[in-house]
């Protein structure tokens, strides 16, 4: 009876051991099968994965804000009264979301709509003008005098471009609400009067799928 009780519990750590390899080699087959697929799309795709705020919003809240922008009366005004079209500049855009955002991305998307409107004349911005201005001094230096480019001709701006982008969070029980708001001011350079006031609002709503076994 001893002996057979030793080959009982032989058996069954035995078979406790099969069991422990039998599932570590499925695990190992199913981790060595899974691939990452990488998939081409168009630059222009809305793709939104986690929620947070990406290139697609970026792209249309530029698009929408500087379209509304463009249809109000201050532009007809200027042109009637300084006989031209406004010359606008983008100055910061805060970021003061929960969240990291690419704030250089947003106002680069609306360098563009507003330059490619053709309905105002955009102006470089602090940075860019320093190059310039370096580039321009290299030439009174090393160009010849009909194509050296003089200092002091500069076209000032007459509006800057403002704002900011905020956030609110709101998550329970397997739901999320991301809440994002753009607020935009377009201000007179002479006068700090605001010419036009923008805002946009978005808002997201992610739920959690549970997983039953």
């Amino acid at each position: 009876m001893p002996f057979r009780g030793c080959l009982e519990r032989k058996r069954r750590g035995s078979n406790w051991l099969v069991g422990v390899l039998l599932f570590l080699l499925l695990f190992s087959i199913w981790g060595c099968g899974a691939s990452r697929k990488v998939t081409r799309i168009e630059p222009e795709a809305v793709v939104d994965l986690s929620g947070r705020w990406n290139d697609t919003d970026s792209r249309l809240v530029a698009e929408e804000m500087i379209r509304d922008a463009l249809a109000r009366p201050w532009l007809e005004e200027f042109i009637i009264q300084k006989g031209k079209k406004p010359d606008v500049i983008v100055g910061r855009i805060r970021n003061e979301s929960y969240e990291h955002i690419s704030v250089e991305t947003f106002i680069q998307d609306l360098e563009r709509e507003l330059t490619n409107s053709g309905k105002v004349n955009f102006v470089a911005g602090k940075s860019e003008r320093e190059q310039i201005r370096e580039e321009r001094l290299d030439q009174t230096r090393h160009a010849s005098e009909e194509s050296a480019k003089r200092p002091g001709q500069e076209a000032g701006a007459d509006f800057m471009l403002i704002g900011s982008i905020n956030s609110i969070l709101d998550e329970s029980k397997g739901k999320k609400v991301i809440y994002y708001q753009v607020d935009l001011r377009l201000v007179d350079m002479e006068t700090n009067r605001k010419a036009w006031l923008g805002q946009k609002k978005i808002k997201k709503l992610l739920t959690r799928k549970r997983v039953t076994f």
